[in-house]
């Protein structure tokens, strides 16, 4: 890590530990304290979304949303697991899988809010069989905006509360009066959000501390260089720190896609935000072998390969959130109605970690039962126990075998 990432982290850090301190102390106190300062409402609303009703003019957006929820369940329903049970000389073992009781989804709502995000989180938790999937999300002065809502109300979150911010984490994670406390805190949010999620991270699960969004494209001759760059505007329209990265085969096809950025780029909404996320990315000309070993040193969130034979290149990459196979398949697609989840491992963590599933939600215990006391295995492992000096552990098992 760097001083200077190391310097921010810190002062994220001093910021979010009194906001923890607090809520801890003082619960709904200190909660409405943070929301009055932060968000300028007096109040910690819950809004019960068993009688929320989307409003019709939202009808397109809630068809929308119907559908990419189907498609995101449909594709967590076959993560779904049974449990494992088998015998052997002396024992039936296994392994179960046992739902969490309670998961927190944190949902921004600052100046653009994901009701993407709202079924990503909440849809796998209760595909899982979670009982209890709490929403919250931050305050403003004019309400929540409806999409969120909507989303919420077709994921199957059970509960909502309009909080946020680095104090919205301290309730999930040690209750207040208003908001009991949940298991594990789950979805995206800004520096703050992530620094007091691994703040609280030794009391209550976590999915991940993100980092800024990425994707690496890497593109042949096949490619459309209008689809490369629009790919690439996708992500850097994002966020100042996002990067966006292709990796093409020829100066030809680095000059097509370069025309093709400053066109879209001049009616981009984003403009500004996309134009300084290209500058720690853009496009560069690698080979097929060069492309490969920097994406597997990279190991980018998002790996688009805009290949003639994509299945080739992702064989060979071993590192990657997800992977976007093909012309066709725009990052995008996955962000919002495809079916796999879009939280993913950011800054490299793709080499040692997955994206969110239905197994973030589980517990895995495991189970033994005796079916036959076998003398040698017994022997066995009462010389490991004297070897490690545990003579108790040696005679729990011999005093079995005394009395056979």
């Amino acid at each position: 890590m760097s001083s200077q990432n190391r310097t921010r982290r810190e002062t994220w850090a001093e910021a979010v530990k009194p906001i923890l301190e607090a809520i801890e102390a003082r619960r709904d106190e200190a909660l409405l304290e943070y929301t009055v300062k932060f968000d300028g409402v007096n109040q910690i609303e819950a809004v019960d979304l068993t009688t929320f009703t989307p409003p019709t003019e939202y009808d397109e957006l809630t068809d929308a949303l119907t559908l990419a929820a189907e498609r995101i369940r449909a594709f967590h329903e076959r993560q779904r697991r049974d449990d494992d049970v088998f015998e052997d000389e002396m024992f039936r073992l296994g392994r179960r899988y046992m739902p969490l009781d309670s998961v927190g989804v944190y949902v921004p709502g600052g100046t653009a809010v994901y009701p993407s995000s709202v079924l990503m989180n909440v849809i796998p938790a209760k595909v899982a069989g979670v009982n209890r999937v709490v929403m919250v999300t931050p305050p403003k002065p004019d309400g929540i905006d409806v999409s969120l809502l909507i989303a919420a109300k077709i994921a199957g979150a059970d509960e909502c509360y309009l909080v946020g911010g680095a104090q919205a984490v301290a309730a999930l994670a040690f209750g207040t009066e208003t908001i009991r406390p949940v298991d594990k805190i789950v979805g995206p949010g800004n520096a703050y959000v992530a620094t007091a999620k691994a703040l609280v991270s030794h009391i209550v699960g976590i999915d991940s501390v993100a980092g800024p969004s990425e994707v690496l494209i890497i593109a042949d001759e096949t490619a459309n260089p209008k689809w490369v760059a629009a790919d690439l505007l996708a992500q850097a329209e994002h966020d100042v720190e996002a990067t966006a990265l292709a990796l093409v085969s020829t100066d030809r096809m680095a000059r097509a896609v370069k025309e093709e950025l400053a066109r879209q780029l001049s009616d981009l909404p984003r403009r500004d935000i996309a134009i300084e996320a290209l500058e720690r990315g853009g496009v560069v000309v690698k080979s097929k072998d060069e492309a490969i070993r920097q994406a597997n040193e990279m190991a980018a969130e998002h790996v688009q390969l805009a290949v003639e034979n994509p299945d080739d290149y992702m064989r060979q990459i071993r590192h990657g959130g997800s992977f976007f196979l093909g012309h066709e398949a725009a990052e995008a697609f996955g962000d919002y109605i495809a079916g796999p989840n879009h939280v993913l491992p950011t800054s490299g963590t793709a080499r040692f970690s997955s994206g969110l599933s239905v197994d973030d939600f589980y517990r895995r215990q495991t189970f033994l039962q005796m079916t036959e006391l076998d003398e040698t295995v017994t022997r066995a492992a009462i010389r490991i126990a004297k070897q490690e000096q545990l003579e108790g552990h040696a005679r729990a098992m011999a005093a079995r075998l005394e009395d056979l």
